[in-house]
């Protein structure tokens, strides 16, 4: 395979503002080329939902998104019917000369059904990219089910029939690894793990998505996270609250950090009382490590 293949891929994420790293196009690419899964873990706010959205806008397509949680079962995943409907439209039948078999196959169409994500990505008139978000979360079992739909790509309604997928959707499955995932639905996926950035992407990725941040403070920030990210943190701050911070310090027109600031805003990096704690009888120290103190020191 020529390198230049990944060349495409490449230019659409770096068009839609991501910053990413060869082992990121190849996944994609592979991705694409073998029709496969692919199941993307890492710590949490590393940019791993970020990923199924740029490649949704780069292909022009859909994003459907199957966020997953404790007690997530298949008609939540799948479909539901639409009960209310289903019932007005009987009530307004009730006076018709249709026998009662005859009103029941009525109210069992797609005018009444609920499509929901898994059924969407099915159904769609070109092939989306369905992100099944935080699989980790769900039950054992519900991951066992979608294991069949990502094998068959086909769903029986037993009121309809089966209903095959004429397009077979591009799937991003993230995990941020809250419990072990099954080997069988790793075998069914590519994999590609994604860590916290090194310090010169991750200030790529400051001055991409706020370009109005002083230069200065860009660096100062993301140094400060690095350094941060080595505590013993109960939740280690992602790329999310870097970019979050770092807007929030830019719309204050700040030029540089200093402990002042640092303390009254830990509560955009930080969501945790004792980790807001612990950096704070530490900062000293923290902002000594970063070289925020000595750069500071003529100002």
């Amino acid at each position: 395979m020529q390198i230049s293949q990944l060349e495409p891929i490449q230019n659409l994420l770096a068009q839609q503002g991501y910053i990413s790293e060869p082992n990121i196009v190849m996944s994609l690419f592979l991705a694409m080329q073998l029709g496969k899964p692919l199941l993307i873990e890492g710590p949490a706010g590393v940019g791993k939902t970020e990923i199924a959205k740029v490649m949704a806008k780069s292909l022009q397509t859909d994003l459907i998104r199957l966020q997953c949680y404790e007690g997530l079962d298949a008609n939540h995943a799948l479909y539901e019917w639409n009960y209310q409907r289903q019932f007005l439209h009987l009530k307004m039948e009730e006076n018709s000369d249709k026998t009662l078999n005859e009103k029941e196959k009525t109210i069992f169409g797609e005018n009444f059904l609920l499509k929901r994500p898994l059924l969407q990505a099915i159904t769609h008139s070109q092939a989306p990219v369905l992100l099944i978000d935080e699989i980790d979360r769900a039950d054992e079992e519900f991951e066992s089910f979608l294991l069949e739909i990502l094998a068959e790509w086909q769903i029986t309604i037993p009121e309809i029939g089966t209903i095959q997928a004429t397009h077979i959707p591009y799937v991003v499955v993230t995990s941020n690894r809250v419990r072990e995932l099954s080997e069988a639905l790793r075998r069914r996926c590519l994999y590609l793990w994604i860590d916290y950035p090194a310090f010169d992407k991750e200030l790529a990725i400051v001055k991409s998505k706020v370009p109005q941040i002083d230069a200065l403070l860009g660096e100062q920030i993301c140094k400060f996270m690095h350094t941060l990210r080595e505590q013993k943190l109960e939740k280690i701050p992602g790329v999310a609250e870097t970019l979050d911070w770092a807007r929030a310090l830019a719309s204050l027109h700040l030029t540089h950090l200093d402990k002042t600031v640092v303390e009254q805003t830990l509560g955009v990096i930080l969501k945790d009382w004792q980790d807001i704690r612990q950096t704070q009888l530490s900062l000293s120290e923290l902002l000594a490590k970063t070289g925020v103190v000595s750069k500071l020191d003529g100002i």
